[in-house]
């Protein structure tokens, strides 16, 4: 009368059996972490902040026309010494602002020191370039037109590229009303940082920051944490994660080891000379870091991982396991945004009365 248990027994046998394999396989394999979305999303608020619409402070008072003329100006090639340079064959839509060159090249086909890095969200950053020797846009910009992407002799030049294309002169005039002459170079910084100002590119972790729990996948709240866990965030923290400081590249050991760089590149100390700035650059931005291959200053490393490991080494002293680097990896593709519609799509140039080419 009591074989109607011993089925039951079975299964309890099997209940202990599973339940005491389950509790030893949990007491040799480390547990997976688990945080809450919400959890992880308090920390990152504590480091990091969402994208503005645009950059609405240095953009209170410019007027629209400004921003369409600087937008007219970034594509137009003629104010090149060739007639083929622009400011967007260095930073195209298409690669998210840059050109996908180690090193850029400028007009007559002449080398750049270093990599073109992205001008979107470029003009929220503390300084310009890779040593940071521009307070702006605007003055980048307008030096720009002198240097080896335009490589224009003297501001007489310029202008005189300028006046070649009547229209200019109108929509310079609307756009610096106050102004007796200008078509200027400082003019063209100023229309160029206004236009710039707006290419700005809110993505999902923005969404995230701003209290979409769901915004990030589990691999990419893995990777944020890691983040900063690891110590990334010390350096790559704001709304930009980075452009808001300047370090040391290759803190615990030399960088060129790592990234097998052709020459070596001294950083701030060719523009300052001073000891205490050999090797430092401008800590750069990682939005939309995923679209713009190469990496570093040299364009030496085209692969994402890899320039994280190499990160992970020669400024932090650590090694990175390969999951560590995917989940990373992962987190910095939540940074890439949407491009702006001015951007994506060319503004119609006026037409010039002639072109002369050297």
């Amino acid at each position: 009368m009591f074989r109607h248990l011993r089925p039951i027994r079975v299964v309890c046998g099997i209940a202990v059996l599973v339940w005491g394999l389950s509790d030893w396989i949990a007491r040799i394999l480390p547990a997976q972490e688990t945080v809450s979305a919400r959890e992880t999303m308090n920390e990152a608020s504590k480091v990091f902040a969402p994208l503005p619409k645009s950059d609405s402070n240095r953009l209170e008072g410019v007027a629209a026309e400004q921003v369409a003329l600087g937008q007219k100006l970034f594509f137009d090639p003629r104010i090149s010494s060739d007639g083929v340079r622009s400011c967007m064959i260095c930073h195209q839509p298409a690669l998210y602002g840059t050109d996908g060159l180690p090193v850029s090249r400028g007009a007559e086909n002449k080398p750049f020191v270093r990599n073109a890095p992205t001008v979107l969200n470029s003009a929220l950053q503390f300084r310009i370039h890779w040593d940071g020797r521009f307070p702006s846009v605007e003055e980048q910009a307008g030096a720009a037109l002198l240097g080896p992407g335009f490589h224009n002799p003297s501001d007489e030049v310029v202008i005189s590229r300028l006046d070649a294309i009547p229209g200019y002169i109108d929509l310079f005039r609307n756009a610096f009303p106050d102004d007796k002459s200008p078509v200027t170079r400082a003019n063209w910084g100023r229309a160029i940082g206004a236009y710039e100002r707006t290419l700005v590119t809110p993505a999902r972790f923005d969404d995230f920051l701003k209290g979409d729990e769901n915004a990030l996948n589990a691999p990419q709240l893995r990777g944020l944490r890691l983040f900063q866990k690891s110590g990334c965030a010390d350096c790559h923290s704001g709304a930009l994660l980075g452009g808001i400081s300047y370090e040391k590249f290759g803190i615990t050991s030399d960088y060129w080891s790592e990234t097998k760089s052709p020459a070596i590149d001294k950083g701030r100390f060719t523009l300052t000379n001073k000891e205490e700035d050999l090797y430092v650059f401008k800590v750069p931005p990682l939005r939309n870091v995923a679209m713009t291959p190469p990496y570093f200053h040299d364009g030496s490393v085209r692969s994402l991982p890899e320039a994280v490991q190499i990160m992970a080494r020669v400024q932090l002293g650590i090694t990175l396991k390969s999951e560590e680097v995917q989940d990373i990896v992962s987190f910095l593709d939540s940074l890439t945004g949407t491009l702006p519609s001015n951007f994506t799509t060319a503004p119609q140039l006026p037409p010039a009365a002639f072109l002369t080419l050297p």
